[in-house]
């Protein structure tokens, strides 16, 4: 007796229309089927740091898991981890934070899509970066808010235009997210910049999120945080993690600091979500906090290093144009006197030159015209890569 195959229709949710995607993981996994292909591709895409975990931390996690940290744990965070986090953010943004205001989450994405989820109802109005990390403006929609971008321009240094967030701002404003240091464009946020968007914001009951998961990595002065400016900490949630800092991206935990009753509420999410945080990977974050600093003086002061050497090369290329980044480790190329679109010559430096970077689009609307390079790559690679830049723009310009 046979039987026929029968075709069901997949009917996804409506929601998932509106969910969009991190371009830099597509980009990559067509990078790699290039180098399956024999290609020799130099990798400037993806945003993660090229440097190894420190041993300390390594250890550290060894250690836990030796000594039976493979449990569930408490969906907030464990206790030692949220108590050090509490004190380590009272003391870098001088502000008093209790460990009932931490949530420890798998990565930092966690907290964005808990809070959407916890505050954004229908028709909620949302203020983001544009350029911008485009999980921001995908979790607004999925949460069935409106995304209102900011542009961030080149002019002002990538810096945002406090006089057009005040005018953007409106009755249904719900939440507005700052970045500083910024993913994709290496731009800061400056003290003056922020205590002039809290003036702004004044007294309304809007909440803002300060994703500052790049702070320890800003290559000049002290970072500042809007938690800091008087009467904003009940109003802010801090986004912050190890990911960046101590070359974590594969160890998933990042936290999120905010008042007391949201962090319940969050929590709640977190449990339903992920039940927990891996118990090994926060005794390495506890490592990581209270442990050796020194290797994150090694990097940020490298990534520098490398993002001065990349600019100027950059700068010597024909219809490129680039500002020296202020944190992170991106380059934000200009590219307009090129006279090609952002995709297309992203595209076209993967495929015939072998540079696998990122359209300035991936990022928003207000990133056309531009294209991300990451410099977490060795010196001798980036030195290749505008080798090989230089050569497609003398064929193609």
């Amino acid at each position: 007796m046979s039987t026929q195959a029968v075709e069901y229709e997949l009917k996804l949710a409506r929601r998932m229309s509106r969910l969009g995607t991190e371009t830099a993981f597509e980009v990559l996994a067509r990078a790699k089927a290039l180098e399956r292909q024999g290609r020799n591709i130099v990798h400037l895409e993806i945003g993660e740091p090229d440097f190894a975990t420190p041993p300390n931390i390594v250890e550290a996690a060894v250690v836990a898991l030796r000594g039976g940290y493979t449990h569930y744990g408490p969906s907030a965070g464990l206790p030692e981890l949220r108590e050090t986090i509490a004190q380590y953010v009272s003391c870098t943004r001088r502000v008093l934070v209790e460990p009932n205001e931490v949530v420890v989450v798998p990565g930092g994405k966690p907290i964005m899509f808990y809070v959407m989820l916890a505050l954004i109802d229908e028709g909620d109005e949302v203020i983001y970066p544009n350029p911008g990390f485009p999980i921001y403006e995908s979790m607004i929609n999925y949460a069935g808010g409106t995304a209102v971008p900011i542009p961030l321009r080149e002019e002002r240094e990538f810096r945002m235009d406090i006089d057009e967030l005040a005018r953007l701002i409106t009755p249904r404003t719900r939440l507005i997210i700052l970045n500083s240091p910024q993913n994709p464009t290496g731009g800061v946020l400056d003290r003056t910049d922020i205590e002039a968007a809290a003036r702004v914001i004044g007294d309304r009951d809007v909440m803002i999120l300060s994703d500052e998961i790049y702070s320890r990595l800003q290559f000049e002065g002290e970072p500042f945080s809007i938690m800091s400016v008087t009467g904003m900490k009940e109003r802010t949630i801090l986004l912050d993690g190890f990911s960046k800092t101590y070359a974590m991206t594969g160890w998933r935990i990042g936290y999120g600091v905010m008042r007391a009753d949201l962090a319940t509420e969050i929590t709640r999410l977190m449990t339903n979500s992920n039940s927990c945080t891996a118990s090994f990977t926060q005794r390495a974050a506890l490592e990581a906090l209270t442990g050796d600093q020194s290797a994150v003086r090694v990097m940020r002061t490298e990534f520098e290093r490398r993002s001065r050497a990349f600019v100027d090369g950059l700068n010597k290329i024909r219809g490129f144009h680039v500002l020296m980044p202020k944190g992170a480790f991106y380059v934000f190329a200009n590219i307009e006197q090129t006279g090609w679109g952002a995709k297309a010559i992203a595209d076209s430096l993967l495929d015939e030159a072998g540079v696998a970077g990122l359209a300035g689009t991936s990022f928003g609307r207000y990133g056309e015209g531009f294209v991300r390079f990451s410099v977490a790559n060795s010196m001798e690679n980036l030195m290749e890569a505008l080798r090989r830049i230089e050569l497609w723009a003398n064929s193609n310009l």
